[in-house]
């Protein structure tokens, strides 16, 4: 009987110890199977953040290295200019990219670092209790907002791809999501080309990922589905913010 569908190589065979409902294991499956695709796992090496993915270093079936809180695109930009030859990325939530991370992040992309960059936009802190990130939304609850985000506090929540898109050194930006079947084809799609821009030598891409947290968001895995589609999309639009015509 022909095997039509498999657990890609690239991603070890080991439980992961995500929350039920959590789609962070979705997005490591996506950016396993394009690395089986292109032929580059045994060229890739990945940099793990500090969050709910810090120890992503155990399920990628390639190097990795571990970051500390933030520095992430740092450690890439390292790696990448020693290894030119390296296919580079990093796997960050909104904590560690658009907090701590602000900086590391924007400079990367200005400056067009050949690397790549998987941002998994949750709207809260998952690993630490459900605190209000720098993604969550006005009105939403958290442990830090119990009376929802209010702007006249807590100010805006950050626009990652909007803002990146704007440098000149982001090649391609592109925000998408993972809670239908379309979507998650099109997150796929998204993370290949990101890929095959940095093998181009285009400059930084970055893929933001729009993911549930059922846990923190006090929800049941298929209410969160819905809550991210009704919530999180309206505010983070889906789609192409630079790069959409790139030869690759």
């Amino acid at each position: 009987m022909a095997i039509v569908f498999d657990r890609p190589h690239a991603l070890i065979d080991i439980p992961l110890h995500y929350c039920p409902g959590c789609t962070h294991g979705v997005i490591h499956r996506l950016v396993a199977e394009v690395l089986d695709e292109l032929g580059i796992e045994g060229t890739t090496v990945g940099v793990a953040s500090v969050g709910c993915t810090y120890n992503s270093y155990l399920y990628f079936n390639c190097d990795m290295v571990q970051a500390a809180h933030g520095r992430a695109p740092a450690v890439a930009t390292g790696i990448k200019r020693s290894l030119p030859e390296r296919h580079v990325f990093t796997y960050q939530g909104d904590g560690d990219l658009a907090a701590i991370g602000t900086a590391e992040i924007v400079h990367a992309a200005t400056r067009g670092e050949k690397i790549t960059t998987i941002f998994v936009n949750n709207a809260i802190y998952g690993m630490t209790s459900g605190q209000m990130a720098p993604t969550t939304l006005i009105g939403q609850v958290t442990t830090t907002t119990p009376y929802g985000r209010d702007p006249k506090i807590h100010g805006y929540p950050i626009r990652v791809c909007e803002m990146l898109s704007t440098l000149e050194g982001t090649a391609f930006a592109e925000r998408c999501a993972v809670n239908n079947v379309a979507n998650i084809k099109k997150a796929k799609a998204a993370i290949k080309k990101a890929f095959l821009v940095q093998e181009k030598g285009l400059g930084f891409s970055i893929v933001e990922i729009l993911s549930a947290c059922p846990t923190n968001w006090g929800l049941a895995p298929d209410k969160a589905l819905n809550w991210l589609e009704e919530n999180m999309i309206p505010h983070y639009a889906l789609g192409n913010y630079k790069g959409a015509d790139l030869e690759v």
